[in-house]
C-alpha cells in the first residue's frame, strides 16, 4: 500500500491496487448502494447503524479541524463552537421555517445554511486572529467556543440551557455517506489546489511562503472559513441524528474530542482524519461499560500519542488514492533507482 509523506513515496503498491485503477469508484458505488440497502433490509442492527452514522459525522468534523491544525499548522481549540452554530441554525430552519413534511427535500438546504452560518462566524473569528502570528488563534477560538455556549444558554427562544428539540430524524445512512464523501472530495481538491499548497507552505515556513509571493493572510482566512463551514455541516447532521441539542453538548470537551481524533489519526492527512474518527468512535463505544472512566482513558491516549507518535498514526502521510496522479508521478520520479528496484 502506498503512502505519500513529506519524505515522498514509501512502501509498495500492491498488485491489486495497480491493476484496479477504478477500484475507488467501485467501492464508492458499493458504499452508496449499501447505505440504502442496510437500513431498508435491516442488514445491520440499528445500534450499529447509529455508530456508522456517528463515524461519518466525526470524519467530517476531523477533516475540518485537520485543515487548520494539521495542514496549516495553526492551533484551533474551539471548533465545537462552529459545530454548535451549524447544529442550531439547521435545526431552527427545519423546525420553524420550512413547512412540515418537507423535511427530506429541504434538509440539504438546512445543512448548507448551517455550514454557511458557521463559515460567516469563522470569518469573523479569523479576521482579528490572523492579524498577528503565534498562538492567538487557540485563545480566540477557545473564547469563541465559550461565548457561543454561554449565549445559547441565555436565549430562551432556542430553549436556553434546556436545549432545542422537535427535529425530525433526517440524518440517515445515505445522507451521512453522501456528505462524508462530498467532504472528503472537497477537502482533497482544496488541499491540492493552489490555495491548498499555500496552506502547506504556511505550515512549513510562513515567512518563506510570503517571500515566494503567497498571500498568507488571504490563504489563512480562506482555509479557516472552509474549515468552519464543514464543522457546521457536521453539526447539522449531528443535530438531526440525535433530534435534540443543548449548549452543553458543544463545550470544550467536544472540541477536545475533535483534537483527539485529529492527533490520533495523524495531522496533515485525509486518510489519518478518516482513521482517527473511525478508531475514536469505535473505542468510545467499546469502552462505554467503563462509564466515566472512558473519558479519562481517551485523553490519556492523546497524551501517550503526543509522547510516542506526536504526528499521529498517519502523520503527514497520505493514502495514494487521495493524491493526484501528477503528484504521485513527481514523487515517484524522485525515488532513487535503487529503491525503485528494491535494491
Amino acid at each position: 500500500m502506498t503512502f505519500r509523506g513529506s519524505g515522498g513515496i514509501s512502501g509498495i503498491i500492491p498488485a491489486w491496487a495497480r491493476t484496479h485503477a477504478h477500484l475507488p469508484l467501485i467501492l464508492l458505488a458499493a458504499g452508496f448502494c449499501l447505505s440504502f440497502a442496510i437500513p431498508h433490509f435491516n442488514i445491520l442492527d440499528p445500534y450499529v447503524q447509529l455508530i456508522l452514522m456517528y463515524m461519518g459525522v466525526n470524519i467530517i468534523l476531523t477533516l475540518s479541524l485537520n485543515l487548520v491544525n494539521g495542514y496549516m499548522g495553526e492551533f484551533s481549540v474551539g471548533h465545537a463552537g462552529f459545530m454548535c452554530t451549524g447544529a442550531y441554525i439547521s435545526s431552527i430552519l427545519t423546525v420553524r421555517v420550512f413547512s412540515a413534511g418537507s423535511g427530506p427535500w429541504t434538509f440539504p438546504a438546512a445543512i448548507i445554511a448551517g455550514g454557511a452560518a458557521a463559515a460567516v462566524l469563522g470569518l469573523i473569528v479569523a479576521i482579528p486572529s490572523f492579524r498577528t502570528r503565534g498562538d492567538y488563534l487557540a485563545i480566540v477560538t477557545l473564547a469563541f467556543n465559550m461565548i457561543v455556549k454561554s449565549a445559547l444558554e441565555n436565549i430562551n427562544a432556542v430553549g436556553g440551557a434546556r436545549g432545542f428539540l422537535g427535529m425530525e430524524k433526517l440524518t440517515v445512512l445515505p445522507w451521512v455517506f453522501c456528505w462524508t464523501v462530498l467532504s472528503v472530495w472537497v477537502m482533497r481538491n482544496f488541499i491540492y489546489s493552489n490555495f491548498g499548497r499555500g496552506v502547506l507552505s504556511i505550515r512549513e515556513d510562513e515567512v518563506a511562503s510570503e517571500l515566494m509571493s503567497v498571500n498568507t493572510r488571504q490563504v489563512k482566512l480562506l482555509a479557516f472559513v472552509v474549515s468552519s463551514f464543514f464543522a457546521g455541516i457536521g453539526g447539522g447532521l449531528f443535530a438531526h441524528l440525535l433530534q435534540f441539542i443543548n449548549p452543553r453538548m458543544f463545550d470544550i470537551i467536544k472540541s477536545t474530542e475533535m483534537l483527539i481524533m485529529v492527533y490520533l489519526g495523524g495531522i496533515g492527512s485525509i486518510a489519518g482524519s478518516i482513521l482517527g474518527a473511525v478508531v475514536y468512535t469505535f473505542l468510545i463505544e467499546a469502552l462505554r461499560p467503563l462509564g466515566i472512566w472512558r473519558m479519562v482513558i481517551m485523553p490519556l491516549l492523546l497524551v501517550l500519542l503526543m509522547l510516542f507518535r506526536p504526528r499521529g498514526i498517519m502523520g503527514l502521510k497520505e493514502f495514494s488514492w487521495f493524491v493526484p496522479k501528477a503528484d504521485r508521478m513527481i514523487a515517484k520520479s524522485k525515488i532513487p533507482e535503487g529503491r525503485k528496484s528494491g535494491k
